[in-house]
């Protein structure tokens, strides 16, 4: 069981957090630069956080070097995935 999450990340913020949500896509802050993949570490780190499971579970398959990422996350389903995070 695999869920996918589309994110919009914006590095270099102030504080790590979920911002909310826009046109089905979860807006992310993080203080991490873009620079050699930190900032998807910190977003992978944060989203594992909120749903309880292992950073290992969270993998970015798309668009890794944009704002607009999409992320697998092992071990969840997409129900589970919407409840934590209403898009």
């Amino acid at each position: 069981m695999t869920a996918e999450l589309r994110v919009r990340v914006q590095p270099r913020a102030s504080a790590n957090e979920i911002t909310g949500a826009r046109d089905g896509v979860l807006l992310v802050r993080v203080t991490a630069p873009p620079a050699d993949g930190r900032a998807n570490d910190a977003v992978c780190k944060l989203i594992a956080r909120r749903l309880r499971v292992g950073v290992t579970r969270v993998a970015v398959v798309r668009g890794g070097a944009a704002r607009d990422k999409v992320l697998s996350i092992d071990g969840v389903t997409q129900e589970q995935l919407n409840a934590v995070f209403p898009l």
